[in-house]
């Protein structure tokens, strides 16, 4: 049986790539063709990102002739830079390559030879949304581009309505270009008109900032900063809120709205990444572009003071989890991706 080699950032660190390692790792297809996951980064300290990728390199090097397929999995720069020597590893030794690229628009920003080497040379290209594919083809014609979206995780119980609590549900890091101070500046806007409702921020980064910027709009006592959740705080979190807002300006296809959707909230998001191969605007999420703080503002008002748009919107949340975003859907899909190689 072929065996595939899974090379990506460490199941300690945090972020989208690790979930959806871990999401893969739940599929038949993970056992069926023996899959190994290359652990190659680890957030830390440099002396500790340096022994993980040694580490990783030692690893790779040792299994490498006995496996058929190398899976390599990459976001921005950085990661791509790293990856990039394993990849030409797996070329000296003939070996099937797959890349996988996480990250969105912001590929046109940093597009360089080393993607257009891994591009190239991949057997299949792995992309999270049909949109992400157009750009990716105005840099390289690559005939083998498929798009794999990033699968919703499995929740084992399942939240009620009686559980949710009044506030508006954020969660990522706390970084300028995933629009948090946007999202501040537009629940101050309507904040004063509805009093019981909060907004709670989930997520590391510039929380500081955060909570000065809450202090001088005059809101402090309806914004809470949670830090990063993990487990059960992070059930918690997604359980008791009642809307789900992502202000991103830039995405692949973003964990947070996959939790979102597992979880049945209605969510407020930007049209970016791969959002645009599913919105229905009204139907299925409320949109807004990015930056657009007036229209934040209406749109969250719309979800707070309409139950039965939030409801609607929460049915279809739930349809997307279960349906084409379900982790038994992709990774048959997957499956079917080693099955070509």
């Amino acid at each position: 049986m072929k065996k595939v080699l899974v090379v990506a950032t460490s199941r300690k660190t945090r972020g989208g790539i690790t979930a959806v390692i871990k999401a893969h790792e739940q599929g038949e297809q993970w056992r069926k063709y023996h899959c190994h996951w290359v652990q190659t980064h680890r957030d830390g300290p440099a002396w500790r990102k340096i022994g993980y990728l040694a580490g990783a390199m030692i690893d790779y090097c040792l299994r490498l002739p006995f496996y058929d397929i190398v899976h390599i999995h990459m976001s921005l720069r950085t990661t791509a830079n790293r990856k990039y020597p394993f990849a030409r590893l797996a070329k000296v030794f003939g070996k099937k390559i797959i890349v996988h690229l996480h990250c969105g628009s912001q590929i046109d920003d940093i597009w360089n030879n080393k993607y257009d080497w891994l591009f190239r040379n991949a057997n299949v290209a792995i992309v999270l949304s049909d949109g992400l594919k157009k750009i990716v083809r105005s840099h390289i014609s690559n005939s083998n581009l498929i798009t794999l979206y990033n699968p919703c995780p499995t929740i084992v119980q399942y939240p009620t309505h009686n559980n949710q609590k009044k506030y508006i549900l954020f969660s990522g890091t706390v970084v300028k270009g995933k629009g948090y101070t946007d999202l501040i500046n537009a629940f101050s806007k309507i904040a004063h008109k509805y009093p019981e409702w909060s907004l709670s921020i989930a997520g590391n980064g510039e929380v500081e900032n955060g909570v000065m910027l809450s202090q001088k709009l005059g809101i402090e006592n309806q914004v809470n900063f949670l830090g990063w959740v993990n487990g059960e705080a992070k059930q918690k979190a997604f359980s008791e809120a009642s809307i789900f807002c992502l202000p991103s300006y830039a995405e692949g296809f973003p964990m947070a709205v996959l939790d979102a959707w597992a979880y049945g909230l209605p969510v407020i998001t930007t049209p970016v990444g791969g959002i645009p191969d599913i919105a229905k605007d009204g139907e299925n999420m409320l949109l807004f572009n990015p930056g657009d703080v007036e229209m934040l503002a209406i749109q969250l008002e719309r979800m707070i003071t309409d139950t039965s748009l939030r409801s609607k919107i929460a049915e279809q949340s739930v349809a997307l989890a279960h349906g084409p975003f379900s982790i038994s859907t992709i990774n048959r899909q997957l499956g079917e991706i080693y099955n070509s190689l």
